[in-house]
C-alpha cells in the first residue's frame, strides 16, 4: 500500500494537539504545588541546635576539686567566731609557712587543688610589716575565699590532738635503757622515690630490697621488735620501755632527756608501709577501757600495769615509725613536715596528699580543753604545717598543743567532730570559675516520657495484707494499668515441609 504524503493541515493539527496536552499538564500541577507549599508552612523544618554536643562528652575541668570532698562557699559573716579570733597570731604562723613556699624554685606541677596558688598570698604577707590584728584580719579577707569543707556525704570533720612527749633515754644501751629508737634503714624502698629522699610518703606500699631487684614487704612491728634490724648501726638512742617508743611514734616527735644531762630531739622520718591501727580502738573493742573514758593517759596507765597484755595489743598495730635526729635546742618547738617549727595552738597536721602546707583552716567546735567533760568553744584559724599516717581525708586534722605532760593531757582527750572552713586563694575562687561551666542539657520532654512509661513491678502480698478490705476502685484501675503485660508478637504460622518429588529427584 502506497504512503500518503502529509499536508499542511495535518501538520498544524498535530502541533495544536501537543500544545493543548502540555497546557493541561501545567494546569493540573498547580494544585499539587500549592498543596506542597501549604504542607511546608504548617510543618516547618526544626531549627538547628543552639549548642551542638558531641558524644561522648569531653571531660570538663571543674572549678575546684578535692578528692572525696564537698564544699560550700561562704561569706565571712557566716563563720561563727571569725571576728573574735586573734588574727595576728594566725598571721604570724602563716607568715612562717610562707618562707619555704616563696623560696621554692622547682616548677614541678602540683596536682593538688591549691597547687602553687599560695605563692602570691605569701609574697603579700612577707611584704607586710608592723601588722596588727585588724590588718591581719583584713589580709586574710582580701586574699582568700572561705569554703566550708567536709568529707563527701558528711557535714562535719574530725580532729584529734598531738604533742611532743618528753622521755628519758640514753645514747648507750644498758639494763635500764633497752628499747632502741631506729633511724631509717638503707634497704627501705618506696617506688618512685630515691632511697635517700628526705620526703618519703606517709602512705602506700613500702618494700625491702633483697639483692638488686627483688622487693618484698618491709618488716612489721612484731618482726622489728623481735630484732629483725638490730645490730646494723641504726640506733639513735635507747628508751626505758616499748610504751615510751609507741607514744613517740604516735606523736611523730619527742624530746629525749639523756642520762648525761643533754637533750636529744627526734622527728618522724619514714614508716614501714603498714596502716596505722589505733591501740585505743583495740582496748575499746576488747572491753578493757570504756569508750567514754578513753584517753592517751588511760592507755599508758593500762600498759604500764599490764606489760604482757601491752605487748599483744601494741603488735596489733603493725605500723612502725623511723626517726631522724634534728638540731634543735630545748627552747625550740618541734619541727613539722613542712620543715619549720610548729606553733602550739595554731599548727595542724593534715592529709598532705590532698592539702598544701601553709593552707589556712578555720576550725569551729567544742573541745575538752579544760577537762575531760568540758565543752570549751574552739574557734580558731589554724595553719597546715605537718602531716601523719593516721591523718586521712579532706576535713581531718591533728591539733598541735606543744611539749610536756600538760600538753599531752589536753591532746590525749581530743577526738571530736568539728566544722572546717578552708581558706582558698582568690585566684582559685570556685564561684568565679563556675560561671564558665557549661549548663547541663535539658531533661527529656514530657512527650518522650509518655512514650516510654515506667512499669511498676508486681509486689507480693503478705499474709497480713490479705485480711485488709478491698482496695479502692481507682487504685485497682491504676495498678492494672501499671501492671498490664506488654503484648508479644504473634507466632509465625507453622508450615509443613514441601513434598514435591521433583525437589528430591536424583540426577541420573
Amino acid at each position: 500500500m502506497a504512503r500518503v504524503a502529509p499536508t499542511d493541515a495535518d501538520f498544524y493539527g498535530r502541533y495544536v494537539t501537543a500544545a493543548l496536552a502540555v497546557a493541561v499538564m501545567m494546569l493540573s500541577s498547580v494544585p499539587l504545588a500549592e498543596s506542597a507549599a501549604r504542607g511546608l508552612r504548617s510543618n516547618p523544618a526544626p531549627p538547628p541546635l543552639a549548642h551542638p554536643r558531641t558524644l561522648p562528652y569531653p571531660r570538663l575541668e571543674f572549678p575546684f576539686e578535692i578528692a572525696g570532698s564537698q564544699y560550700v562557699p561562704l561569706v565571712w559573716s557566716d563563720i561563727p567566731g571569725w571576728d573574735q579570733d586573734d588574727h595576728l597570731a594566725a598571721f604570724k604562723t602563716f607568715r612562717e609557712s610562707c618562707r619555704p613556699i616563696v623560696a621554692q624554685s622547682s616548677q614541678a606541677q602540683d596536682t593538688r587543688a591549691l597547687g602553687a596558688s599560695l605563692r602570691d598570698s605569701c609574697r603579700s604577707a612577707r611584704a607586710m610589716d608592723n601588722a596588727d590584728s585588724a590588718k591581719a584580719r583584713a589580709f586574710f579577707e582580701a586574699n582568700f575565699t572561705p569554703l566550708r569543707i567536709s568529707r563527701l556525704g558528711e557535714g562535719e570533720g574530725f580532729v584529734t590532738g598531738y604533742y611532743e612527749p618528753v622521755i628519758e633515754g640514753s645514747r648507750t644501751q644498758s639494763e635500764v635503757y633497752t628499747v632502741p629508737v631506729y633511724r631509717r634503714p638503707s634497704n627501705l624502698f618506696v617506688r618512685g622515690y630515691n632511697q635517700a629522699s628526705p620526703d618519703l610518703p606517709n602512705k602506700g606500699s613500702v618494700y625491702r630490697k633483697i639483692g638488686r631487684r627483688k622487693l618484698v614487704p618491709y618488716y612489721d612491728r612484731a618482726q622489728i621488735e623481735d630484732g629483725a634490724i638490730e645490730g646494723r648501726g641504726l640506733e639513735i638512742c635507747f628508751l626505758k620501755s616499748q610504751t615510751d617508743l609507741l607514744f613517740a611514734q604516735i606523736q611523730g616527735s619527742a624530746r629525749i632527756e639523756l642520762d648525761d644531762g643533754t637533750t636529744l630531739r627526734i622527728n618522724y622520718d619514714s614508716y614501714n608501709g603498714y596502716s596505722f591501727t589505733p591501740v585505743g580502738r583495740i582496748l575499746i573493742d576488747r572491753g578493757i577501757i570504756p569508750r567514754e573514758q578513753m584517753s592517751m593517759q588511760k592507755i599508758r596507765e593500762w600498759m604500764d600495769a599490764n606489760p604482757d597484755g601491752a605487748d599483744d595489743v601494741r603488735r596489733q598495730n603493725r605500723s612502725y615509725i623511723f626517726f631522724r635526729e634534728v638540731p634543735l635546742s630545748d627552747k625550740d618547738e618541734a619541727v613539722g613536715a613542712q620543715g619549720i617549727p610548729l606553733t602550739p595552738g595554731r599548727s595542724i597536721a593534715v592529709d598532705k596528699s590532698l592539702h598544701v602546707y601553709g593552707t589556712p583552716f578555720f576550725i569551729e567546735g567544742e573541745l575538752p580543753i579544760e577537762s575531760e567533760r568540758s565543752k570549751t568553744p574552739f574557734r580558731r584559724l589554724m595553719i597546715a604545717q605537718d602531716t601523719g599516717s593516721a591523718i586521712v581525708g579532706p576535713a581531718r586534722a591533728d591539733l598541735y598543743f606543744g611539749a610536756g605532760v600538760d600538753a599531752g593531757k589536753v591532746a590525749g582527750r581530743l577526738k571530736q567532730n568539728v566544722r572546717f572552713v578552708m581558706l582558698v586563694p582568690k585566684s582559685l575562687d570556685p564561684e568565679e570559675r563556675a560561671h564558665k561551666m557549661p549548663v547541663p542539657d535539658p531533661r527529656p520532654s514530657e512527650k518522650i516520657a509518655k512514650l516510654f512509661p515506667q512499669v511498676a513491678p508486681a509486689k507480693s502480698v503478705s499474709k497480713d495484707q490479705k485480711d485488709v478490705g478491698p482496695a479502692p476502685a481507682s487504685a485497682v484501675a491504676q495498678a492494672q494499668t501499671l501492671a498490664a503485660p506488654v503484648p508479644l508478637p504473634e507466632a509465625r504460622p507453622a508450615s509443613a515441609p514441601s513434598r514435591d518429588p521433583r525437589r528430591y529427584r536424583r540426577s541420573q
